[in-house]
């Protein structure tokens, strides 16, 4: 098969189980032949597909479906400014989708293209999460035993807000804009609907106080290890949301419970303070989904700041440049753990698992529980059994979009159009995630 060439690109918008899927397809001039990728931007999904259908359709249409490097650079300069994440989701759908094609002409799965399995499964944390210890000591246990080795634990802040307020059983990241958040210290909701009585919810992503979530969090982690132990591996998310100095201190603190990472401790506008971490604790830290280029990641590991590469993948612009992140991160001893919660589509899933399989230096995987509607609407979405991501060995992504089942769950309307819902401080400022 010779001489292959992009025919069509369109984008699919499906929202199964409550979040806002973007996919890509790739069809071909070789009939039958198609490949599809994540373009999963939940934030900012329709400037992504004004970024395909204006943009990067007219560019592509017609190119050979083998140059996928040729592509993505000549993507990825085309709008001259770059490195945003519309652009990047829009590049990542269709380099996924060319990789999907690049398989199935090959016969061969995408790990295989990429020089084959360096192991057989992909270990994976999921996300327990609740309004008190026991509670989260509860999810805990089941989870473990259902074989999940690796669990991520969040609690909520009293007054206020949770920790981080996404994860659990069959819902790793739902999004909060429209719903109704932790009500928060009372006089702020009653100054604001005074304000403006059309306003039903003062914050939707509710009330957030660095000194209170960080007690909080060290109650849980003293109460688990106490009552559970130290067989399982526990896992954390800050999500940036602590001033740089008590992120410092906490990462000392945490240190007795020996927590498999701690994640996205500082936003990258403040990464120069891990310096300060790595001279005052062993602390294992995770960072990056909020990178949008691999070249901001750079420091932060030839500098082994950080011990795991969070990067979401769509984020920066699909397999290709992750491949080459993932080298760099080898060369200076930083293992992968792939952002992967759940606006990140089951096509992302299958995508973030080819790079587990063949990356030496795999660390650990996020994964988020699908609904049964997802499923039905992505045939050949990843499973996992006993803690690991398993691949199921067809070619290319090893994953496919029943398109007529995506049309029958369309993107809800939302309030603020979807816009991420940033806590506040106690004083109605913004915390920036």
């Amino acid at each position: 098969m010779s001489n292959v060439t992009i025919r069509d690109i369109r984008t699919i918008f499906t929202e199964p189980d409550g979040i806002r899927l973007v996919i890509v397809k790739i069809e071909t001039s070789e009939p039958g032949l198609y490949g599809i990728g994540c373009a999963t931007f939940t934030q900012r999904p329709t400037a992504v597909k004004v970024a395909l259908d204006d943009y990067l359709r007219p560019l592509l249409i017609g190119k050979g479906v083998d140059d996928i490097e040729d592509i993505w650079q000549t993507s990825y300069i085309s709008s001259y400014w770059r490195n945003g994440p519309v652009l990047n989701n829009a590049i990542s759908g269709v380099d996924q989708a060319l990789w999907d094609i690049k398989g199935k002409m090959a016969n061969m799965p995408v790990y295989d293209l990429f020089g084959g399995k360096a192991r057989e499964a992909a270990a994976v944390y999921v996300h327990a999460k609740g309004a008190g210890n026991s509670e989260v000591e509860d999810e805990v246990r089941g989870f473990m035993a259902e074989g999940y080795h690796h669990i991520r634990v969040q609690i909520e802040t009293p007054g206020g807000f949770s920790t981080y307020g996404t994860g659990g059983r069959g819902s790793a990241n739902i999004e909060t804009s429209g719903t109704k958040p932790d009500e928060g210290p009372r006089w702020i909701t009653q100054r604001i609907e005074e304000r403006d009585p059309n306003v039903k919810y003062a914050h939707p992503g509710g009330v957030f106080e660095p000194r209170p979530y960080m007690r909080a969090a060290l109650g849980l982690f003293d109460h688990l290890r106490s009552n559970i132990g130290f067989d399982v591996e526990l896992l954390h998310d800050v999500h940036e949301r602590i001033p740089p100095i008590l992120g410092v201190w906490l990462a000392k603190e945490v240190e007795q419970y020996q927590l498999f990472f701690l994640e996205d401790l500082f936003p990258p506008e403040d990464q120069e303070y891990f310096r300060m971490v790595r001279e005052q604790t062993s602390t294992p830290i995770a960072m990056g989904e909020l990178y949008n280029n691999p070249h901001e990641m750079t420091p932060m590991v030839k500098d082994r700041l950080l011990d795991f590469m969070r990067v979401h993948i769509s984020q920066i612009g699909g397999l290709t440049p992750a491949r080459k992140l993932a080298a760099l991160c080898e060369a200076f001893g930083v293992r992968t753990a792939w952002h992967g919660p759940g606006d990140t589509s089951p096509v992302g899933h299958a995508a973030n698992l080819a790079l587990d399989l063949n990356t030496s230096n795999f660390g650990i995987q996020e994964y988020s529980i699908f609904g049964d509607r997802t499923r039905e609407v992505f045939p050949g979405s990843p499973e996992v059994h006993d803690g690991y991501m398993w691949p199921n060995g067809k070619p290319g992504l090893g994953i496919d979009i029943d398109e007529d089942l995506a049309a029958k769950f369309p993107f809800e309307e939302r309030a603020y159009g979807g816009a991420w819902s940033a806590p506040r401080r106690a004083d109605g400022s913004v915390v920036r995630p």
